[in-house]
């Protein structure tokens, strides 16, 4: 569970019955009402609400009970637990209550017979929090009964599997019952139908289990708003088709109540019957779009396993997942996933790391590397000490984040939230104007068609789209940027980060490698192998990063180094030693003249490389100059690659540097960057971005994460690079789990086909509910008055221009659906690769 403050927690509550936008508002207004709720954000596409609290002043059971209260169900998690160390009543009653003081707890039930506990708690809390509290009041947890926790998500999946399947055997029942319905209602186009289709009390008979049992759920929902005082989308589901049910019904008990000479008898049953069936299919396929949009981060928690190969009491033994402790030795062998974060203590091995941060080639694991949980084990065996578990370990925190993301809100949604919290308010209003006005001075017969437009405009109304429009493709979004190595905080800095004009670039570990190494060696009189090993035995006791470049190029060339005599730094200028009898001069150009050495042509030389962003150091053997060694901080792999897709996406790159202006501004040249602050101390970078947003611009700062930390959260978007192991992931609105800066670009692009995609979507959800609710409300008789209406278009407009209300039905069950599937489109976004 995340502390996101001093005295606040977090949690995330699993909320079910929510259908439409509506439904989001009312929760979202119960839990804000709880005292001591600080924030409330709930997610119609996830189903889920995510809080912050001060557990000082509210419990996870008032947040539960607050969203029962809102005519909702908040569904705990529930968990059996094995406690170790009670003897009597008391203990049991002590454990009890340790538990119901744990945040997140629900319920908790302590049996002394069983020494088990029984624990509901809501989402966000994981087994050492549990655990904490049982050993905090003095006790122990010896196991988890069945399966373990960590597997919520696969309880999540079934469940959402279950919703589907009831779904489409609802839809497929009452698609049968209400196209029989159909038949017997239409015998002018059917007249092959069986005769008793055309008995209206078989017709009854048909609708009612297609009313209430395929439209249970709509009823359900609607009344549990209702008794608490308030309306969705089901409400005008339930309402719209009851009209035309209890009509119809009425119409077969009581005809003579409702006919007259200019009105035939009529029943609507294939309306209601239809209606239903139409909406359930848009539900079916809406809950199988919903998974989809959710697939990144079930793919991350697949990564976990399941169990883990410890140490205990010297014996080898396979325990549940959630049952490593801190200190626990863990052995992992070839083919392997390593089950937690730890340090290796004995063995070697090369681990695929790349599902944390898309690199594919194994790292080199020895005594005393770090391993993380859900890698995969390639060569080697190992064992080393689990330093981090469950909630802390690297997936866990990326799952969090992704999660957390996924939930956020964005605030291109608000305008969204504000409409739909009077909506179908609104909308029962216009569907209430709409009966009176075509009853008092619509065509006869005035009654059934005031009623048939009144149940068009409520089937019609879609709050569904307008809640859908954003979080589902914010979940796409940020689930495929998890996918590929993008970790992005929140919806808001998605939204940002799709306005960024301006991309600052620290130089040294961000667009360089941030380690110099050996660029060039030039020789005069000598061969380049001797140099540099002269050069490298001078500097071998040196701890002056130039000359522990020097040193590294000669092992990497094998070269076999003297021992130095005589060694003095030269501050500011260089080095002199002795080497197997040779007098070496090691330094910059100022050492040489200081030496009075001739330097046979090589200034020319120097300066060039000196143009370049190299910094040239001259070798002296026994008083004659014989060659330059130039060291540079290079560019990253694919760092001009990276600049040049910055620019196509129109994006103003800047570099930030402490370095002189002649080496950043050779840097700059080779990366292809516009723009050069140079000679920036550390503390004056926030100045810079703050310079630069002075301008008018929007800024994403680029850093390491920690030591630019400051100059991050000045940014409009700051983005940590190759730091996903760490805190660094706490300290950006994006973290790039690579150190690949083509991330940059991508996490740009990313966010703009996204922000794309959710304006398309809000603008079809508005579209579609300004238009069609006015076509609903029949007032397209307006322009086909007396009948005008084109043969083409008579079977949706009828004679005189008014919406069949079947039609409304299929226009409202599909209008949610297109949403989710555009979203589902961010999924083909393709990311660039060097």
């Amino acid at each position: 569970m995340t502390i996101t403050a001093p005295n606040t927690q977090q949690l995330t509550i699993n909320v079910e019955g929510m259908t439409c936008a509506s439904c989001v508002h009312h929760v979202e207004t119960a839990l804000k009402e709880v005292p001591g709720v600080l924030l409330a954000e709930v997610n119609l596409a996830t189903e889920k609400a995510r809080v912050e609290y001060d557990p000082a002043q509210a419990t996870a059971k008032e947040l539960a009970d607050a969203v029962g209260d809102a005519g909702y169900k908040a569904a705990p998690e529930r968990i059996t637990l094995n406690i170790g160390g009670m003897t009597s009543d008391a203990s049991a009653a002590t454990v009890e209550q340790a538990l119901k003081e744990a945040p997140g707890v629900v319920i908790a039930t302590v049996n002394l017979a069983t020494q088990q506990a029984a624990v509901e708690y809501l989402g966000g809390v994981a087994l050492q929090d549990l655990r904490a509290a049982v050993e905090g009041a003095g006790y122990t947890v010896q196991g988890v009964v069945g399966e373990v926790t960590g597997e919520e998500e696969d309880a999540e999946r079934l469940a959402h599997t279950g919703e589907i399947k009831e779904l489409r055997l609802k839809f497929l029942v009452s698609l049968g019952l209400g196209l029989t319905i159909f038949l017997g209602s239409f015998t002018e186009w059917f007249p092959w139908a069986p005769a008793f289709l055309q008995n209206w009390y078989v017709l009854w008979a048909l609708a009612t289990p297609v009313q209430f049992w395929g439209g249970s759920q709509f009823y359900r929902a609607a009344f549990s708003a209702a008794r608490h005082g308030t309306t969705n989308m089901n409400t005008l589901i339930a309402l719209g088709t009851s009209v035309a049910y209890v009509y119809s019904a009425a119409m077969t008990v009581f005809p003579h109540l409702f006919m007259t000479e200019a009105t035939m008898a009529e029943v609507y049953f294939d309306t209601a019957a239809i209606i239903i069936a139409l909406i359930l299919l848009g539900r079916f396929l809406e809950a199988r779009a919903k998974g989809q949009t959710s697939e990144a981060i079930r793919k991350l928690m697949g990564l976990r396993p399941k169990t883990a190969r410890v140490l205990r009491d010297g014996q080898e033994v396979d325990i549940p997942l959630a049952e490593v402790v801190l200190g626990d030795v863990v052995l992992v062998r070839p083919g392997e996933l390593v089950p937690v974060d730890g340090q290796v203590l004995e063995g070697s091995s090369a681990v695929d790391e790349s599902m944390l941060t898309g690199e594919s080639i194994p790292v080199e694991k020895t005594l005393g590397s770090l391993v993380f949980g859900a890698t995969m084990n390639k060569t080697g065996s190992f064992r080393f000490r689990a330093t981090r578990i469950g909630k802390d370990t690297a997936l866990s925190q990326i799952i969090r984040l992704v999660e957390e993301a996924q939930g956020s809100k964005a605030p291109i949604q608000r305008l969204a939230d504000v409409v739909s919290s009077y909506f179908v308010p609104v909308v029962m209003g216009i569907a209430a104007a709409t009966f009176g006005l075509w009853l008092l001075l619509g065509p006869e017969p005035a009654f059934t068609f005031a009623m048939l437009n009144m149940v068009g405009v409520l089937i019609i109304a879609c709050p569904c789209a307008l809640g859908l429009a954003t979080p589902t493709a914010i979940m796409v979004g940020t689930g495929k940027g998890a996918e590929h190595g993008i970790l992005i905080r929140n919806a808001e800095a998605l939204e940002r980060a799709h306005k960024v004009q301006a991309v600052v670039l620290d130089k040294t570990g961000t667009l360089t490698q941030g380690k110099p190494v050996v660029t060039d060696i030039l020789v005069e009189g000598m061969a380049e192998g001797e140099l540099l090993r002269l050069a490298a035995s001078a500097e071998r006791g040196s701890e002056h990063p130039l000359g522990e470049a020097i040193v590294a190029a000669a092992r990497l060339r094998d070269l076999t180094l003297e021992k130095a005599a005589e060694f003095q730094a030269i501050p500011g200028h260089g080095i002199q030693s002795r080497v197997n009898g040779y007098a070496i001069f090691l330094g910059n150009l100022a050492l040489m003249r200081a030496q009075n050495l001739a330097l046979n042509g090589m200034e020319a030389v120097a300066t060039e490389l000196s143009a370049q962003g190299k910094t040239p150091m001259f070798v002296a053997v026994d008083g004659q100059v014989k060659g330059i060694i130039a060291v540079a901080d290079t560019l990253r792999p694919g760092a001009k690659e990276a600049v040049a897709a910055m620019h196509r996406l129109g994006l103003e790159v800047v570099m930030l540097t402490g370095d002189n202006r002649r080496t950043a501004e050779a840097i700059a040249r080779q990366a292809g960057i516009d723009r050069v602050m140079a000679e920036v101390l550390p503390d004056q970078k926030v100045a810079q971005v703050r310079a630069l947003q002075g301008e008018g611009k929007t800024v994403a700062m680029v850093g390491d994460g920690i030591n630019d930390a400051p100059a991050l959260a000045q940014a409009d978007v700051g983005i940590a690079i190759g730091a996903g192991t760490d805190v660094a992931m706490e300290a950006a609105a994006v973290t790039l789990m690579r150190s690949d800066l083509m991330g940059v670009p991508n996490a740009i692009a990313l966010s703009k086909a996204t922000i794309r995609n959710i304006k398309q979507n809000l603008f079809w959800a508005f579209f579609y509910n300004t238009a069609l609710i006015p076509l609903a409300a029949g007032v397209l008789y307006l322009v086909f008055a007396g009948g005008g209406v084109p043969s083409g278009l008579r079977f949706v407009l009828g004679d005189y221009g008014f919406l069949n209300p079947v039609l409304a039905a299929a226009a409202m069950a599909f209008s949610s659906v297109s949403v989710l599937t555009n979203s589902l489109r961010l999924r083909r976004f393709k990311v660039r690769r060097v």
